[in-house]
């Protein structure tokens, strides 16, 4: 813009869509700030994300390495992607129905990047389509790869063991080796140096190369390294131990060489990545007063300036429709339930057995956890039922479950599926298999089998994904927004005694458990 002169700068078109562009953005930030603010308070609190302090700041430095670029080109509105937008917002609207914060997030950073499209053309989103993508970093998602990741890491590690001439006895994310006794956590998953490692990756390509292909396999190589250094530092932290009697590589250093050998992995990829680095395009020849003016005579600003008072209509639909439902769903009582003391015929309350286990569901609106004695003998039934869900309280959560992640006394060993036969039809369930601590001086350990399933509206749900789903659909149908997670278990000699247990348990009570479900539903 500097080779303009200045009685020719003020018709610049940017003078009026710069503004534009930024009322509407700043504006889509207040009308979701709620989402925003998770967002933001989910960098604060966690390690994992921390990095998503510095992606706003990297957009704009981005955005401001193409200014010359960007001085050439007269935006232009397309309000046919306004479609697109309205597709963001009722993607929106179906994750906040159902408090699935991630897919509210996304659907909002992506409403901001549509946003430019939009209003300042197709030509200005292709200048600086990398800084736009580049802004679904700030998104803190990625939590998800945390139980396949720490089951690869230890499957690494106990083959790495292995091959190395070490007897390794494994239970799950445990294994004994002659030293001692290990566990996979959550922090050795590798979710959060692969997260960072993708980012940082990303940038690199972006700065140092030209060529697609190569920013595409940098891009890939900043995935595959970060989860293959992982696996070898867990391995070499196991080693360390093993090797110096577990007096190094064990509590707070732990993590602290973790982190150091992967700054050294990364420093490395960066290092061997810049032997390909290629010369940056050269810049853009300055431009003519005389064609920077005769650019700027043919904009028009009303299209501009409808499609954005069009975009933040449109976005703000959303918004009433919920205070809508929220209206109708305000009277809804405070939820009361509770388990009967007989089920179906021969199926009675019994007594607490000594077994020191529940699942984990956080923040139920009513909870009950009891066990029945009948004709295959005691069953456990846990019932957390949610109204009025929200971000502390939800149904389904990744912090909710059988047996939590970081739960280092029962030992998950193995899940599937099952179905239970009823007189209005089978039921879906997820099976968990769980490894009860060994009880001291015994030989032998409980088996634990834990069957789940969600109750929505009338339906059972084996699913998180279509629990999500079928609440949606009830909230949008006027019906609220009540669910209830089902448990039930039995503990016994071995997995198979469990399941008959359970098998025999499941037709004969589910029934009862669901009109129980249907009854605290419709006291509302």
């Amino acid at each position: 813009m500097s080779a303009v002169p200045a009685d020719l700068r003020i018709a610049s078109p940017w003078r009026t869509a710069l503004p534009a562009i930024a009322v509407v953005l700043l504006a889509l930030v207040a009308m979701y700030r709620d989402t925003a603010a998770a967002m933001v308070d989910i960098w604060s609190r966690s390690e994992t994300f921390a990095h998503a302090w510095l992606v706003p700041p990297i957009v704009l430095w981005l955005v401001w390495r193409q200014r010359a670029v960007l001085a050439r080109i007269v935006p232009r509105p397309m309000p046919l992607l306004l479609v697109l937008l309205a597709g963001a917002a009722a993607a929106w609207t179906m994750a906040d129905l159902v408090v699935v914060n991630a897919a509210t997030q996304f659907a909002f950073v992506g409403m901001l990047v549509l946003a430019v499209p939009a209003v300042l053309g197709l030509e200005v989103a292709r200048a600086i389509l990398f800084p736009l993508l580049f802004s679904f970093f700030a998104v803190p998602f990625g939590e998800f790869m945390l139980p396949p990741m720490m089951d690869w890491t230890a499957d690494f590690v106990v083959l790495a063991l292995q091959v190395t001439g070490i007897p390794v006895f494994r239970e799950g994310l445990y294994f004994v080796i002659p030293s001692g006794s290990w566990s996979v956590i959550d922090e050795c998953s590798g979710v959060r140096y692969l997260i960072a490692s993708f980012m940082v990756g990303s940038l690199f390509a972006y700065l140092n190369y030209r060529s697609y292909t190569r920013r595409a396999a940098f891009m890939a190589v900043s995935i595959a390294m970060p989860i293959l250094a992982n696996w070898l530092r867990a391995y070499i932290i196991v080693m360390l131990g093993h090797l110096s009697g577990n007096k190094i590589a064990v509590g707070v250093d732990h993590i602290l060489y973790g982190w150091v050998f992967f700054g050294i992995v990364i420093f490395a990829m960066f290092m061997i990545g810049m032997r390909w680095a290629e010369p940056d395009a050269p810049a853009p020849a300055a431009e003519p007063a005389t064609a920077a003016a005769a650019r700027a005579a043919g904009f028009d600003a009303r299209p501009l300036v409808a499609t954005a008072a069009a975009l933040l209509a449109l976005t703000a639909l959303p918004h009433a429709l919920l205070w809508g439902l929220q209206r109708a769903e305000a009277g809804a009582a405070e939820a009361k339930m509770a388990l009967p003391d007989e089920l179906a015929p021969g199926w009675r309350r019994g007594d607490v057995p000594d077994l020191p286990w529940a699942p984990n569901w956080l923040e139920p609106s009513a909870v009950d956890h009891r066990w029945f004695d009948g004709p295959a003998g005691r069953v456990g039934v846990y019932v957390a039922y949610y109204r009025g869900q929200g971000p502390d309280r939800k149904l389904v959560s990744s912090l909710n479950g059988v047996v939590h992640m970081n739960n280092r006394e029962w030992n998950p060993v193995g899940r599937g599926s099952a179905e239970v036969p009823t007189p209005s039809g089978a039921v879906p369930l997820q099976a968990t298999r769980i490894l009860a601590p060994q009880p001291a001086g015994s030989s032998t350990r409980p088996h634990l089998v834990a069957w789940r399933v969600y109750w929505i509206d009338g339906r059972w749900v084996a699913g998180d994904a279509a629990a999500k789903i079928h609440n949606a659909l009830a909230r949008l149908r006027g019906r609220g927004d009540d669910g209830a997670a089902i448990v039930v278990y039995a503990e016994r000699d071995s997995f198979d005694g469990a399941t008959a247990a359970l098998s025999d348990f499941g037709p004969a009570n589910l029934p009862a458990i669901g009109e129980l479900m249907q009854r605290t539903r419709d006291a509302r």
